[in-house]
């Protein structure tokens, strides 16, 4: 991954060489460039790495989207997250992962959709998906505590910290069971879509596959908090809320390595990667982010709303209607539409609140 080290090197030399206030807008437009074209190499990389893996383990996509590709795109999140628990900036810790959530569920499926629609298995819309809808429904239990129990303020602490690792815990364990089914070949638990595909993907060496994953991993994790910087920057000149910055710009720019492996996958027709990093991505989002947040430090809830948490879980459940009652469980360029048309609307509502 030399490009994507040369680029990274560049957009640093750059900015010592300028001699630009922290805040310059030239700088903050650099870094946004920089982050989008790691982010797209990375995304490409990874692709390929983790499909070669899965054809040569005999390891269903979905499971190599659920885990390796979900995990490595919601690298960002994690540091973003976990960086701003401990700077005392619980707005942006929680605004980043449920923006982010919204916009993996809406704006990258409807425009992964929009570029190929998707198929989604039966396996998945019975399982990986309810599983979306219960990560959001925890949530927004734990963060109810104004409501369920009359206490002064909202807060995720560590006990909610604790329990949505211990959820994680079992999608994990969930992951590789249908990973390595025991059951007998005539009653797979995974529909197998993807033998259909099988010559398009591209097989690698184990060692070309390996250097794609974890370079693809570092280019993906540098350009988004690059990205993240500089959207960032921009939004504070701007004089724009933690909370709103957290629910949009950072989610978004967070979202960005989701949304380009998500697009890659589907253009080499291997949707079962982009649905499963999608749904991967939100349950590692909830469940380990935030856990890993919540238990380090406690979170006070204070620009995040139940708003916003609804909103949260509807996306899932509009997803989810969508594959169960339209079109034989594919996500349409008609139906991916409506999920991007869904997140502007929202992103419209949000910022007309401020």
């Amino acid at each position: 991954m030399n490009i994507q080290t040369y680029i990274l090197f560049l957009i640093y030399h750059l900015k010592e060489s300028l001699s630009l206030p922290q805040n310059g807008e030239i700088m903050n437009i650099l870094l946004l460039i920089g982050g989008l074209l790691l982010i797209l190499l990375g995304a490409n990389g990874l692709t390929d790495g983790a499909a070669s893996v899965a054809k040569s383990f005999r390891i269903p996509s979905i499971v190599i989207g659920l885990t390796i590709v979900a995990f490595g795109t919601s690298a960002p999140e994690l540091t973003v997250s976990v960086a701003s628990a401990l700077k005392g900036s619980a707005d942006i810790a929680i605004g980043n992962v449920v923006g982010s959530n919204v916009f993996n569920t809406l704006m990258i499926v409807g425009c992964t959709a929009l570029v190929a629609p998707i198929v989604i298995t039966r396996n998945t819309l019975k399982k990986e998906i309810p599983l979306c809808i219960l990560s959001s429904i925890v949530l927004l239990i734990c963060a109810n505590d104004i409501f369920l129990n009359k206490a002064t303020e909202n807060i995720l602490d560590r006990v909610d910290g604790l329990l949505l690792l211990c959820f994680f815990a079992i999608f994990m364990g969930y992951t590789f069971a249908i990973a390595f089914p025991t059951k007998p070949s005539g009653e797979q638990s995974i529909e197998p879509a993807t033998t259909t595909r099988e010559d398009e993907i591209k097989l690698l060496p184990w060692w070309k596959s390996t250097i794609y994953i974890i370079g693809g991993l570092a280019a993906l994790i540098f350009g988004g908090q690059i990205f993240v910087n500089g959207a960032t920057g921009i939004a504070r000149n701007m004089g724009i809320s933690e909370s709103i910055i957290g629910l949009t710009l950072v989610a978004g720019g967070t979202s960005l390595p989701e949304l380009a492996t998500s697009i890659v996958a589907a253009i080499k027709k291997n949707p079962e990667i982009a649905i499963g990093n999608v749904i991967g991505s939100n349950l590692f989002n909830i469940f380990f982010v935030l856990g890993c947040s919540a238990t380090i430090t406690p979170l006070h809830l204070n620009g995040i709303t139940n708003f916003d948490l609804f909103v949260l879980v509807g996306s899932s459940l509009l997803l989810w209607l969508l594959g169960l009652f339209f079109a034989k469980r594919t996500i349409t360029r008609i139906e991916g539409g409506i999920l991007v048309l869904a997140y502007i609307i929202y992103t419209v509502l949000l910022i007309r609140s401020v």
